[in-house]
């Protein structure tokens, strides 16, 4: 089974909620996800933000629909980590 250890993304999102809610709410969705966020740009209504998120089994259809469900757009995906290891049977 291949798993994704470490994701960097390109978001737009709106200045509320802010850096600090929106990583938190980013990690809630996994037990042990690590979210580092950067503001790279702030306009009148949005800000542009690199979140790179960490685990042992990031589920990224999860992070993508809490990012959407706090109002945010995904740009692109900048870096992936993935590793492969054998299925447990």
């Amino acid at each position: 089974m291949v798993y994704v250890k470490r994701i960097v993304l390109d978001v737009l999102k709106p200045h509320q909620p802010n850096a600090l809610e929106f990583s938190q709410t980013i990690a809630s969705v996994g037990a042990d996800y690590r979210v580092h966020l950067i503001v790279l740009e702030v306009d009148e209504n949005t800000e542009t933000i690199q979140i790179e998120v960490t685990g042992n089994t990031i589920d990224f259809e999860a992070v993508q629909s809490v990012i959407n469900d706090l109002g945010g757009s995904l740009h692109s995906i900048d870096e992936v980590e993935v590793q492969s290891e054998p299925d447990s049977d």
